[in-house]
């Protein structure tokens, strides 16, 4: 999760987005008002039906979700749907910020591009339209250097 700059100092907008590890995919996002945990509850259900993930097969291994230790991805509600789904919770050590280093790429190449709002988005549904253009963007035409220069998708 990171916040985007809303329409007044101190008024932020949240940023909740999920990538694939290997593939450096983004394979879902949502931007909400405020922070909670059935918001990522809500978005891990959506990502699970609509990238199939129940399909998967058993042999792969153990399906994980790393993310930092804010209070949306610790609260009862995401782990109750994790834990339905068999993923397995994993969080960064407390105060250690290379444990989610793919994490904070993206959201630096997020706030870098050079349409990013400095000042701030007017509106929620004016950050989704950007975040969708940005995702967009990002899996089909992003050339990647952790991917040997290929686009996630």
């Amino acid at each position: 999760m990171t916040y985007l700059n809303g329409p007044i100092l101190g008024k932020h907008y949240y940023l909740y987005l999920f990538s694939d590890l290997y593939s450096r995919k983004i394979i879902g996002w949502e931007v909400w008002e405020n922070e909670n945990a059935e918001h990522a509850s809500e978005l891990v259900k959506r990502i699970y039906r609509d990238e199939k993930i129940y399909m998967r097969n058993i042999k792969e291994g153990p399906l994980v979700l790393h993310s930092d230790n804010g209070s949306p991805m610790k609260g009862a509600t995401i782990l109750e749907t994790l834990y339905a789904r068999g993923i397995t919770p994993s969080r960064s050590r407390p105060r250690v910020s290379n444990d989610n280093a793919y994490a904070k790429s993206l959201f630096k190449t997020l706030k870098y591009v050079p349409d990013y709002q400095l000042q701030g988005f007017k509106t929620l549904d004016e950050a989704r339209v950007w975040v969708r253009n940005f995702v967009n963007w990002y899996n089909n035409e992003h050339r990647h250097s952790g991917i040997n220069y290929v686009t996630p998708e």
